[in-house]
């Protein structure tokens, strides 16, 4: 009797799911041949092959599967009968992240790009780019056997002290969204799918598996989840990875009402979720959240979810819908379709756009007395800092890559045909020989548990310095900062710079103007530091961020003039870190009256972190309180000049759209490209609203002086729209409206206004994942 019940069961699952569209007849009928333990084998991951953590690492199956493509992160269990292979997925957010070696392929290397981080992408502000980048970056998961990227990540820049902030593209949600769904859709015509993360929340890396965000439904709809809204509606990545973080008391890999009420149902979300690497605490509970494969794989998970079935905990129709939604995703990938991968992607032409977004996303913070491009006088160089000679080409963790090379700001001023100081290259040479020897390189799970310290700046020589500021016709210092996966950035020694970086910076500037010459600092870094205490001390700044493989060549296309700068700060630069609005919260507090968990012979705390800014993060902050930022959200110089006119609003009074169009052109002697960043302020008379907020954006042409280019923006009620609370839904006020165009968000070019002349309830929603207390937000400056 109870089989013919979980048959019924299993039928009116199926039933269900072959009214839905987007599921394939095929995985359907394949799952329908599936017993419950099969059904449960490919819900659960075979596990992770990680020397030194078998037991824990260890599947279901046990180790296995995967000599397809070594070093992959995770993948499936194949089903060999039924004709369905197993499906891999591949760390990562910055590049295809596998063994650059193998045993049974010896004297081979499987190197990958190193793709810029995602803090350079977002600097772009250039999406079809972006676009272009990712189809090149899915060709090369497709010619390595790769079937899902787990990436890319956007999450928002809620803290500079998120250790994983260069994966992540912007504090703003329109820009993240907008630059994964570019990213997604390129990498997905190559038919690789992507797994966009981590659904949501996960902003900061300290004791992240049992740390509860916990944050107002209004913070929660319209800053953290927005950008993974705009991402499924332009893009439709083919999974979405859920974090490990709680979020308002309960983990995200189980909560049905994040990954069924608000992706599924609300936004129209098509395909699987997939868990973080071992995330969560009950396979049962995700499986009923509709978290529909668990990664990597835990032995215990495949036998508590059959167990589960058999004693009625759970259904066996929600089993079956999540295996025909993982079904459904493995008949899309080349593993399915017999592709003959070739293990030799072109990563020459790869490199090159490498090289392309790079050039394309560093930003000119500072250009006193057009120090910048170099002039014909600069010939000779004098790099000083150890990262002028040791490239930070992407962060820690799994954003990293098995690269085949990377091209430091030496080579690439070397390669450009300049002159580089042999004494102070030597010194540092020898410098970084002896330090790198006291740290031989680690795996990267080695590095997660007990990671290498940075090597710390040389000390400062005046007497070399001296003697190169005699021979050499410029400065440039180099100052490079990592992080990635598995802990937060610290304010000492990191965010601020340390002693020895602000003495070189200051030793440097004081010897070389003593000469009448002039010092560039060049910031290779993955996310926001300190420049307000010692920028004024040197000439220019050029933020190159970590640019991938071929940093050094673009950073000196830059600073030669060969091209010209246009990157623009998708991330605000606080004067000091006391200024953050999360400052006072980040990363939150342990629970210490709470029993700690043990992993990997940590012994952890839960915790939680109180989003008390609410809304007021990164510009929404400083423009509305009048916060004055080191440098502002959009900033970006360019070695020429830009100017808006024309403005033009198809309406006054706002009924369906508005279309908003103006002029930009090209006023400066050079060729360059501009940034139109779309701004809008609200009336505040229900609710309170930031004073102005990013809903568009045009990178325009490579513009030759003297040349335009009309940008256009359309705007829809969902762009007037705020999240009302009392109310659950999305409306615009009745009111005045202001545009807003110009080059970065304090530096307005053309203002116009529009009226609404009724509100407009735009999208009534679900009331879900409301906070268990209340929480004494930011309100706007009044």
């Amino acid at each position: 009797m109870k089989k013919v019940f979980l048959s019924l069961m299993c039928i009116a699952a199926i039933t269900r799911l072959t009214a839905q569209s987007h599921i394939s007849p095929k995985a359907i009928e394949l799952v329908s041949k599936m017993s419950v333990e099969d059904k449960a084998g490919l819900v659960v991951g075979l596990g992770m092959n990680v020397p030194g953590f078998p037991a824990v690492m260890q599947g279901p199956e046990g180790l296995g599967f995967y000599e397809k493509v070594p070093g992959a992160a995770g993948n499936t269990k194949p089903f060999p009968t039924l004709g369905v292979p197993s499906m891999i997925l591949s760390d990562g957010p910055a590049g295809v992240r596998i063994n650059s070696t193998r045993d049974k392929e010896p004297g081979k290397t499987f190197y990958a790009t190193a793709w810029p981080v995602a803090t350079l992408l977002a600097s772009t502000w250039n999406t079809p780019l972006v676009k272009q980048m990712g189809a090149d970056y899915g060709a090369e998961a497709r010619d390595y056997g790769i079937d899902v990227m787990l990436g890319p990540a956007l999450n928002l820049h809620r803290n500079p002290l998120g250790g994983r902030n260069f994966e992540y593209f912007s504090e703003d949600p329109l820009i993240s969204g907008n630059m994964t769904a570019a990213l997604v859709n390129g990498i997905q015509s190559q038919g690789v799918g992507t797994s966009i993360k981590h659904f949501a929340a996960n902003d900061e890396e300290t004791s992240r598996n049992l740390m509860n965000c916990i944050m107002s439904e209004r913070a929660m709809r319209e800053i953290y989840l927005k950008g993974f809204e705009i991402a499924v509606k332009q893009a439709q990545p083919w999974t979405i990875m859920s974090s490990y973080n709680l979020l308002n008391g309960k983990y995200t890999s189980q909560n049905p009402d994040l990954l069924n009420t608000i992706l599924r149902k609300e936004w129209g979300f098509k395909g699987l979720v997939v868990t973080d690497w071992y995330s969560g605490n009950s396979a049962v509970e995700q499986m009923k959240a509709g978290n529909d494969l668990l990664m990597a794989g835990r032995g215990y998970e495949k036998k508590a979810i059959i167990e589960a079935v058999k004693n009625g905990q759970l259904d066996e129709k929600i089993l079956t819908e999540n295996a025909v939604r993982v079904m459904n995703i493995i008949l899309k990938t080349h593993s399915y379709n017999k592709y003959a991968f070739s293990n030799k992607p072109d990563l020459v032409q790869h490199a090159q756009m490498s090289k392309t977004v790079a050039e394309d996303g560093m930003v000119l913070l500072k250009n006193e007395a057009n120090t910048l491009p170099f002039t014909a006088k600069d010939k000779r160089i004098a790099l000083f800092g150890i990262h002028s000679y040791d490239l930070i080409a992407g962060g820690t963790g799994s954003g990293d890559v098995n690269k085949a090379y990377t091209i430091t700001l030496a080579k690439g001023i070397a390669d450009a045909g300049l002159s580089v100081d042999a004494n102070v290259e030597k010194a540092y040479q020898d410098y970084l020989k002896v330090e790198q020897a006291k740290h031989p390189k680690k795996s990267m799970f080695e590095e997660f548990f007990n990671p290498t310290p940075p090597i710390v700046e040389k000390e400062s020589d005046n007497e070399l310095t001296q003697n190169a500021a005699l021979e050499s016709d410029i400065a440039v210092i180099c100052i490079g900062k990592n992080a990635g996966e598995g802990r937060d950035r610290q304010v000492v020694d990191d965010y601020n710079l340390t002693a020895n970086e602000q003495t070189l910076i200051k030793s440097v500037s004081d010897i070389y103007h003593a000469q009448r010459k002039k010092v560039v600092v060049v910031l290779n870094i993955g996310g926001v530091i300190d420049v307000a205490s010692w920028r004024n001390q040197v000439d220019a700044i050029l933020l190159a961020w970590q640019p991938g493989l071929e940093g050094g060549h673009a950073m000196t296309n830059l600073l030669n003039g060969t091209s010209n700068p246009s990157g623009k700060l998708a991330t605000t630069f606080a004067m000091k870190y006391e200024d953050v609005p999360s400052s006072t919260n980040f990363p939150g507090k342990e629970l210490k009256d709470q029993t700690p968990s043990q992993s990997f012979g940590i012994k952890t705390y839960p915790s939680e972190v109180v989003y008390q800014e609410g809304v007021y993060v990164g510009y929404r902050y400083y423009d509305t309180y009048a916060v004055a930022p080191a440098y502002e959200f959009g900033y970006g110089q360019s070695y020429t000049t830009f100017e808006f006119s024309d403005l033009k609003l198809s309406k006054t009074n706002f009924k369906k759209k508005i279309v908003v169009t103006c002029m930009v052109k090209n006023t400066g002697k050079v060729a360059g490209k501009e940034v139109a960043q779309f701004y809008l302020g609200a009336p505040t008379n229900v609710i309170d609203k930031p004073e102005k907020e990013l809903k568009g954006f045009v990178k325009t042409e490579l513009l030759q002086p003297g040349a335009s280019q009309k940008v256009s923006f359309e705007i829809n009620a969902s762009d007037l729209a705020s999240f009302n609370t009392n109310q659950t839904a999305w409306v615009a006020d009745a009111g005045e409206y202001n545009v807003r165009i110009g080059s970065s968000s304090r530096a307005i070019k053309l203002e116009g206004k529009f009226n609404l002349a009724k509100s407009i309830v735009v999208e009534k929603v679900n009331k879900v994942i409301a906070p268990d207390r209340d929480i004494n937000e930011f309100k706007g400056k009044k």
